[in-house]
């Protein structure tokens, strides 16, 4: 199975726990996590992204509430089985997303044509080489952000260091 990272940037107007829920969104309705992959417990993806418990929690919580992950005592979390009907997506929450990005962009100095550039080329990568893979932590230190490297097995994770 390939490699997968979730990349947490504390810099970023987006909230962490909406990082963290939208890569891992992007990860399962993309394939690349698969029903009854299991998850890293709340604790163990806070300590490897260097975040709160409840962070990591929150993002838990929403995918839950989309169906995309289940959690059960004793079983851990798990993707869940994607619906057959395909995924609305949230217009309020795309133009928060868009805007967070656009306002960050230009922060960094982007005019409109580079963006609308990153944005269209964003779009036409390749979803197997994005930085939405979910990963485990070795990377040095975390001043600006994190991002944790695992393997995903069938019947759990494996870290890798």
């Amino acid at each position: 199975m390939s490699e997968r990272a979730v990349r947490v940037d504390t810099t970023s107007q987006v909230p962490p726990y909406e990082q963290i829920r939208a890569q891992l969104a992007a990860l399962i309705r993309t394939g690349q996590l698969t029903e009854g992959e299991r998850l890293p417990t709340v604790r163990q993806l806070a300590a490897d992204l260097d975040l709160a418990p409840g962070t990591v929690a929150r993002a838990y919580r929403e995918l839950e509430a989309a169906e995309l992950i289940r959690t059960r005592r004793g079983a851990g979390t798990r993707v869940a089985a994607l619906p057959s009907e395909p995924h609305a997506h949230d217009a309020h929450q795309l133009g928060t997303l868009a805007r967070d990005f656009t306002s960050a962009a230009r922060a960094l100095g982007a005019g409109t044509e580079d963006i609308l550039t990153a944005v269209r080329n964003a779009l036409n990568s390749d979803p197997a080489s994005s930085p939405a893979r979910l990963d485990s932590a070795a990377d040095g230190p975390r001043a600006a952000g994190a991002s944790v490297k695992v393997t995903g097995v069938r019947y759990g994770l494996e870290q890798q260091t």
